[in-house]
């Protein structure tokens, strides 16, 4: 693997960091190419990693698509929709991901990291959508993804203006899960990472295919699918109600 993407494990927490400071980690092909075979390995390595954290170098998460790539002639993806296909499989990992946003998090940036589980960010965070100033059509999520986080009012919003947003605008707009300030930042995604991975991988791996699978399902059909295709037991169960057991006696 290249250096545009890195990969660090620590105690079962794989962390991608995009690689590209001094372009504020703009998206460019070759980093989607080396974000593709990270993905590619994480997915089958779910008995050695059960959390992936995806966050940026340098002063940023992501400013979004490389303009200057997008505007040169002659570069090719490997596939058709091949970086709309490498989000969706941030999304479809069997692990959580959660996004780490500190710095800009804008238009294709926002996009990857709504393909996340989560979002975190630090409070000199700033999220924007910029399509619209730049004449552009989203392709990797954003007009589904945006408004079933935070709501198609706020969605469109977002979408029209192209305005950023901070830290704790888009934690009270629902956009983020945590917003930590910056000189505490690391310390508690740290905590976050720490705590989510002392719970079972295997319970974390259920929950995440069930809500993915049951989205947009009535209710009723919802409940029937929890049901009837759980992912049942996990390998660890018997000895975490051990634990729990010994602890309360």
């Amino acid at each position: 693997m290249g250096d545009l993407v890195l990969r660090a494990d620590r105690n079962g927490i794989a962390t991608l960091t995009l690689n590209r400071p001094d372009k504020l980690n703009s998206l460019s092909q070759p980093l989607f190419i080396e974000l593709r075979g990270h993905l590619e390995d994480l997915a089958r390595q779910t008995g050695q990693i059960g959390l992936v954290v995806l966050r940026g170098a340098g002063k940023a998460f992501s400013a979004g698509n490389d303009i200057a790539e997008m505007t040169q002639r002659g570069v090719r993806q490997p596939e058709p929709n091949f970086k709309a296909k490498t989000v969706e499989m941030v999304a479809q990992l069997p692990q959580p991901v959660i996004c780490a946003v500190h710095g800009v998090c804008y238009t294709g940036g926002l996009e990857l990291a709504l393909a996340c589980d989560f979002i975190v960010a630090s409070q000199s965070a700033r999220f924007a959508d910029t399509h619209a100033r730049l004449g552009l059509i989203p392709m990797w999520g954003m007009s589904q993804r945006l408004p079933r986080r935070i709501g198609r009012a706020k969605a469109i919003e977002m979408m029209t203006t192209s305005r950023p947003y901070s830290g704790a605008e888009a934690l009270a707009m629902g956009l983020v899960n945590y917003c930590f300030p910056d000189a505490a930042f690391e310390e508690e995604l740290r905590r976050l990472t720490e705590t989510i991975i002392a719970n079972s991988w295997h319970t974390l791996r259920g929950n995440k295919r069930l809500l993915r699978e049951t989205e947009g399902m009535p209710l009723s059909e919802g409940l029937a699918h929890e049901i009837y295709r759980t992912p049942g037991l996990g390998p660890d169960t018997r000895e975490r109600l051990a634990a729990f057991s010994s602890r309360k006696s």
